[in-house]
């Protein structure tokens, strides 16, 4: 039976529940600014043959960027478990021009234990936005920004599920359809937080912040870890489903989007080859599941903003917006590192 869909109210409640984890250090606005390389210029020194100037950047900034990915993640899952947007309270800024989270709707769900996951992990992106909110003043907080989370032939799931194969032009990807569809939809966000906040931790010096932002961090690798868990068991439970190659097929499009690096470094988890399915392997002990993407010094790998960017808007050039970002992330970090 469909799992009944819980309401906005059920999410808020937990949120706030979680309202003490969120108060522990003051505004953004009148923490130090510091300089650091910007993320698309680290990017750019790895990937391309044409250095680019390095730009400044401060902690509020790198913030700001972390708060555009978590609106979008707070509102596909908000939409999938409870069939609305996050509410106004909760998306409002003076940092760049305001937009609305479109396209979505609640899932179905025919698999209960994926609705209470969705449920889970719906409030817990809810509960980042609102910590990275309170951390900025009203104006220098960033709004959220235009976000597509359709399903026509031109949304971006599907531009994104055509580049990987799962579709074919002219057809759509629905990942509110069927709890696998979400599931898949889930994937193409997860691993990409878990890599953008580990690139991210050179950029900030303040240790409560490196703090708060290890935390995030290691939400974002339990909510990818719990999606890539449930694909793996239902991709070996019915293979004609093509879970499992479906995953492979969208990480090979994540690695075509943020380009190939020349440097592999096994400390700071860089590699030209840094996405991966949950394809097994089998070796000579048995089967072995890939659901940590790692190294090999099980180190989990690490994302630039500019090769985050080239992600979800879905363009390996450098763009400034695109994908599921029609108008562009709001804030200072918003190109797209050059990595076709």
């Amino acid at each position: 039976m469909p799992d009944r869909q819980p309401s906005m109210e059920t999410l808020e409640a937990r949120a706030r529940r979680r309202e003490s984890r969120r108060d522990f250090f003051t505004h953004v606005a009148g923490a130090a600014a510091i300089g650091a390389t910007a993320f698309a210029a680290s990017a750019q020194a790895q990937t391309s043959p044409s250095p680019t100037p390095t730009a400044t950047f401060t902690e509020a900034d790198v913030l700001n960027f972390a708060l555009n990915l978590e609106y979008l993640e707070a509102n596909f899952y908000s939409f999938a478990a409870t069939g609305a947007a996050l509410a106004a309270a909760d998306t409002s800024g003076n940092v760049g021009t305001a937009g609305t989270a479109t396209g979505g709707r609640a899932v179905s769900f025919q698999d209960p234990l994926v609705a209470q996951y969705a449920r889970e992990i719906a409030a817990d992106e809810l509960a980042h936005v609102r910590f990275l909110r309170s951390q900025f003043s009203d104006t220098t907080r960033a709004a959220q920004p235009a976000i597509d989370l359709s399903v026509s032939p031109t949304s971006a799931f599907s531009v994104a599920a055509r580049a990987a194969g799962l579709i074919q032009a002219g057809q759509s990807f629905d990942p509110y359809a069927t709890d696998e569809n979400f599931l898949l939809g889930a994937f193409i966000f997860e691993d990409v937080g878990v890599t953008a906040y580990k690139g991210a931790a050179p950029l900030i010096s303040n240790k409560v912040f490196v703090e708060a932002a290890a935390g995030i961090l290691a939400v974002e690798a339990y909510h990818a870890a719990i999606i890539r868990s449930v694909l793996y068991r239902k991709g070996l439970a019915t293979p004609s489903l093509q879970l499992i190659e479906a995953t492979t097929a969208i990480s090979d499009a994540r690695d075509t989007l943020d380009g190939k690096t020349a440097t592999t470094d096994a400390v700071r988890g860089i590699a030209a080859e840094d996405d991966q399915g949950i394809a097994p392997t089998t070796t000579s002990d048995g089967t072995v599941s890939n659901i940590v993407p790692l190294n090999e010094n099980g180190i989990a790998y690490s994302r630039t903003a500019g090769q985050t960017l080239n992600i979800v808007y879905l363009n390996a050039a450098a763009v400034s917006s695109g994908g599921f970002f029609p108008a562009g992330v709001n804030g200072n970090i918003k190109t797209s590192a050059a990595s076709a």
